[in-house]
This record gives C-alpha cells, structure tokens and sequence, in this order.
C-alpha cells in the first residue's frame, strides 16, 4: 500500500471542510489512467467496481463524518484532452460526496486568484500545490498563516459562486 499523502492525512484530520482549486488545463501527462483513456477506455459507470478506487474512498470516508467536500475547477474552453479525460471521470468523485464545479476561464478574469492550486482545510490550514511547467507535481508547501488561508478562502469562494455544478456544466 502507497504511504499515505499529506492531503489524504488533512483530509483526515479535517472537521467542517476541505475546498481544492485547480487552475491548470493539464496534470501528470504520463498518468496510467490517462493514458488508458487516450487508448480509449471508458469506465463502465454501471459497474463501480471497474472505476472505485482509493480516493473515493476516503471521499466517502471524510463525508459521512459531515465534512463538505468541495473542488473548483477553472478551465479554458474549448477544453484541453485533460479537462476532458477529467470531466469524463468526475461521476465518481460526485457520487462519493465531493461536491464538484466548473469555472469556463473567460469567467474568471476579473477575479483575484492565488498563482497556484490549493487545498484548504477547516478555513486555516492551506496545502499549495506545485507543479513542473509540464505539469507533474512537486512537493506541495503546508502554510499555516491565517491571513493567507483566507485570502485563498475568499478567493475559492468567488470562483465558487461563479461555477457551474457538474452536473449541469457542458464541455465545449
């Protein structure tokens, strides 16, 4: 079994919330998974034990103890082979707990966004995410500066009220 991550031990230890902003168009190119898809396989949605895995999981895990669980995703359109790889698997994090949302870019340029992707625990404890121009990620950086956890909370929430639930966003 893998060790455990620094976001799976937040999200743990987290008691009301988790919110994570992704900005990129792109992550991990050589993902399995990803490339899997590229090849043209599709999971089966009727058929959860051929796309259930470990994140789904703890998804469920950390909800049914009543932490909200929410992702935002800002994304240019039309989107990349990522986003839609992405999008295409997305079910399974709704159907775990997560609460999902899509943010078209052009949307977004009168917002005020932190240069990287982030996960916030509990509205105090912020997980930077960092990653190679090509989009593999590096060590993430744990800040415990209040001032910083809510900016980046302020800004996750004006992305929020601006998105479009999964279920109801379309790709272009």
């Amino acid at each position: 079994m893998p060790p455990t991550t620094t976001v799976e031990r937040l999200l743990r230890a987290a008691r009301r919330s988790a919110v994570h902003l992704e900005m990129r168009d792109g992550y991990t190119p050589n993902d399995p998974a990803l490339q899997a898809w590229l090849d043209g396989h599709r999971y089966r949605t009727d058929d959860r034990a051929t796309w259930w895995r470990p994140w789904l999981d703890l998804v469920v895990e950390v909800t049914n103890r009543g932490v909200e669980l929410r992702r935002a995703r800002i994304v240019s359109e039309p989107v990349s082979t990522y986003i839609r790889y992405e999008y295409d698997t997305t079910y399974g994090n709704v159907r775990a707990g997560e609460q999902v949302r899509w943010l078209p870019r052009r949307l977004a340029t009168d917002l005020l966004l932190p240069g990287n992707d982030f996960w916030l625990f509990d509205s105090r404890t912020l997980l930077i995410n960092h990653f190679t121009g090509d989009g593999d990620a590096t060590e993430p950086e744990l800040v415990n500066d209040p001032t910083l956890a809510a900016q980046h909370g302020d800004a996750f929430e004006s992305v929020w009220q601006r998105a479009v639930p999964h279920d109801s966003y379309r790709l272009s």
